[in-house]
């Protein structure tokens, strides 16, 4: 699920670095915690692994500085929101 949160500056910071000093992602980090403050067992995150395509370069209409958009883009296509 992906999901957008505001948060003071001063928090976002103290919670990336201590999802850095862990190793883990952010996402990692609060998942953690929020099953913590859940009473949750805490979800197993399998490693991935990154696949690298080769080909002609970018797809026609494809904009990296906008990723955003191909995000929107791609939960529009598969959740249909």
């Amino acid at each position: 699920m992906r999901t957008s949160i505001i948060l003071d500056d001063e928090l976002g910071l103290r919670l990336r670095r201590a999802a850095k000093d862990q190793g883990i992602t952010l996402s990692a980090f609060l998942a953690e915690a929020g099953s913590a403050k859940l009473g949750l067992k805490t979800p197993e995150i399998s490693p991935f692994e990154l696949i690298v395509e080769t080909g002609n370069g970018l797809q026609v209409g494809v904009d990296l500085d906008k990723s955003s958009e191909l995000l929107a883009a791609e939960d529009q296509s598969v959740y249909g929101q």
